[in-house]
Formats: structure tokens, sequence, C-alpha cells
């Protein structure tokens, strides 16, 4: 009986010695200069912290979609309305305006796609547009790296379009996006103010 119990003994001291001996946490090994962690950390440091006044007043913007398998991309810098009256003030009726501000409002397409039902090579444009109360006119231009004035000219164009403007809420800084997408369509909005102009994109 004594020679069980000291058996006994030796089996179990290994066990409790487990249970109060939990193995060591492993180290957390640091990050490596020259991996992506460490560059984008350093970018990141390294940017500085702007003045008020010298924050741009249109800042830039993107919005960027997957229809299908086509991706449409807009690029553009911002224009804020701040109690101006904007169309038929800032934005002269009947005249050639961009869109957006500093360079020149910017649509890509990866593959053909067709707007409002008129067909549209893949590429990138810049956007352009004739506002008035009742129809705007939409002008896709191939000169799609320009500034936002002045109008690059006729003879790039790439697709002149006729649309009827709608009114919504008030979108104090101009805005695109995408209000529908569903299968092969979407709609692309330009929004300021209280018009809205819709484009509606079918891809292949």
């Amino acid at each position: 009986m004594r020679k069980l119990l000291v058996l006994l003994s030796v089996a179990v001291l290994p066990l409790v010695a487990c249970v109060e001996d939990p193995a060591p946490e492993a180290p957390v090994a640091p990050v490596a200069e020259g991996t992506p962690a460490a560059e984008t950390s350093a970018a990141e440091a390294e940017l500085p912290i702007l003045p008020l006044d010298q924050v741009q007043a249109s800042q830039s913007g993107s919005v960027s979609q997957t229809v299908a398998n086509t991706e449409i991309t807009v690029t553009y810098d911002r224009p804020v309305a701040r109690g101006r009256e904007l169309y038929g003030g800032i934005v002269a009726y009947g005249q050639i305006w961009n869109p957006g501000a500093n360079d020149a409002t910017a649509v890509a397409f990866s593959r053909p796609v067709t707007i409002n039902d008129q067909p549209l090579e893949a590429g990138k444009y810049s956007i352009w547009a004739i506002p008035d109360p009742d129809e705007w006119t939409l002008i896709f231009s191939r000169a799609a790296d320009v500034f936002h004035q002045p109008y690059p000219g006729e003879e790039h164009d790439a697709l002149r379009l006729n649309v009827a403007p709608t009114s919504g809420d008030h979108m104090e800084t101009l805005a695109f996006y995408f209000s529908v997408v569903e299968r092969k369509d979407a709609e692309l909005r330009l929004h300021w103010g209280t018009t809205i102009v819709p484009l509606s994109i079918t891809v292949p």
C-alpha cells in the first residue's frame, strides 16, 4: 500500500507543475524596416499639419463603382455653396462650365458603356456641362487631364447628351454619386444645391 501511494505521488507532481507553469507568451516581432506597414507609418509621420488658411477651398474627392465587371471612377474637386446662388448666379446659364474646381472633373470607364442610350468607348474623359433651367447639355471630352477652364473645344468631344435636371434636397458640397446599381445598369448623379442631373449608364 505504501509503495502504491509513493507511485501515485510521483505521477501527480509533474501534472501539478504543468498547471502552475503556463507556457510563456510568444514575443511580438517588431515591424521590420522596409515592410509595407513600416513604410505606411513613416509616410503618415511625414505628413504636415496644414494651417487652416492653407486648406484647399474645394477639396478633392472621388467615387468608384463596379457595375458587373466594368469599373467606373469619377475624380473631382468639390466646390461648396456657402449661401451663394448657384445656377443663374455663380454658374451662368447657357455657358459651358466644368462641374468641379481646380483640375477638370474626370470620369474613367474600364469598358465601353452606353450613357442615356448613347455609346461611349472605354477610356478617361473630362466632364463639361451647359446648364439651363429645363435642360442641361453634358459633354464628355477626350481631353481628360486639363484644368477646369477653358473648355478644350468641340474637336475633343466624344459625346454630348441632353439631360432634364430634377430637384432634391440641398447638397452643400458638389457631389457625384451612384444612386442606383442594379445588375448591368446604374444611375450616376451630379448633385449641387437642389439640382440633380441624372445619367443612366449600362455596361456590356
